[in-house]
């Protein structure tokens, strides 16, 4: 089994430790960063409130990583209501879609990951339950066939997913708030780890420290929380139990994780892009076959940051290095050459 990515935004089996129900915030006003999308919120639950209705359905997208989930929790939470949890793969007939649908209660929330992999079968039957709250629902075939009609209780529906270019328009128009999330900066993600110290019992930390883990966290929220769990298990294990900057650096080190949050798989395709392929244009195929990794992982999970940090433009001919990311390889960027430098062939897998 491949190891899996430490800086992955990817969810893991290990982060239902690190994120567990404590550390997740519980109010709007707990929950750090997504300004605009908070203040959105905060309008649409007021107003949910003082109608005594369910909220309008709200649509997320963005990297993975960045609260979509901890979001549908806390909306629940500041409806007085439950949340059921799925996601689109997991809907694989129409039976599964009723099946939940019908175990809802009035204002409770549904949140759908990876809403744009639902069967097409399946998201018809989504229409009709997200604006009258009912489903029609045909059993038997033939001259045998009849539709039932199946009245839900008023829900809201929360999607979310990471390629909105996938979601059908007729999906999409369904959604009464619709947000895109970023990336987190580095002072949010800070307060984020701040928290969570004080939750976890992690005991002495230096603000240093909390500083460089905040900035190799590549904006990503599930990325800073990750790293603090490594950080002060190496902390315990191989030095006094102290975080500090020192152990910061020796933890990331041992995960192959660099000062600006990059690891070997990033350093891997960039240095690939600029050797390989003398920097570009090259297509995402093209580089993958050579890295040995699937096209889709190094566009949903690789390419994001990278694109985000500078360090790589996607253009109409390819993916090209720019010189940031040149320099930080440390290859030489020539216009739109890039030759190695006199340190020999850097190796295509690893650090």
């Amino acid at each position: 089994m491949a190891k899996e990515r430490i800086v992955s935004a990817t969810e893991q089996t290990s982060d239902e430790e690190i994120v567990s129900p404590s550390i997740r915030p519980r109010t709007l006003n707990e929950y750090v960063g997504q300004s605009a999308l908070k203040e959105r919120l905060d309008i649409a639950l007021r107003a949910a409130r003082q109608r005594n209705k369910p909220m309008e359905h709200v649509l997320l997208h963005g990297p993975p990583g960045l609260g979509k989930t901890t979001l549908a929790f806390v909306i629940a939470a500041e409806l007085g209501s439950h949340a059921s949890v799925t996601s689109g793969p997991a809907l694989t007939k129409a039976g599964d879609l009723v099946g939940t649908l019908t175990r809802m209660q009035d204002r409770d929330v549904l949140f759908i990951d990876e809403i744009h992999r639902l069967p097409a079968a399946v998201e018809e039957y989504i229409y009709p339950a997200m604006e009258d709250y009912r489903i029609d629902f045909t059993v038997d075939s033939g001259m045998h066939a009849k539709v039932v009609t199946i009245n839900l209780k008023s829900f809201t529906l929360i999607g979310a997913t990471t390629r909105p270019g996938l979601l059908t328009q007729a999906l999409r128009t369904r959604f009464g708030i619709t947000h895109h999330l970023g990336f987190y900066p580095q002072s949010d993600l800070l307060a984020i780890l701040s928290r969570a110290c004080g939750i976890m019992d992690v005991g002495r930390v230096g603000q240093g420290a909390l500083n460089m883990i905040a900035s190799r966290s590549r904006g990503t929220p599930r990325v800073a929380l990750r790293l603090l769990r490594r950080v002060h298990d190496f902390a315990i294990v191989r030095g006094d139990g102290k975080i500090i900057e020192a152990t910061v650096d020796a933890a990331l080190q041992l995960e192959s994780v660099d000062s600006l949050g990059l690891d070997a798989l990033d350093r891997s395709y960039l240095r690939t892009l600029a050797t390989v392929y003398e920097g570009g244009p090259v297509g995402v195929e093209a580089l993958a076959a050579t890295i040995g990794e699937d096209g889709g992982t190094l566009e949903d999970v690789v390419e994001p940051f990278l694109l985000q940090s500078g360090f790589v433009a996607r253009t109409r001919q390819g993916r090209r290095i720019t010189r940031a990311g040149a320099d930080h390889i440390g290859v030489a960027f020539r216009g739109e050459r890039i030759d190695e430098k006199d340190e020999g062939p850097p190796p295509l897998f690893g650090g």
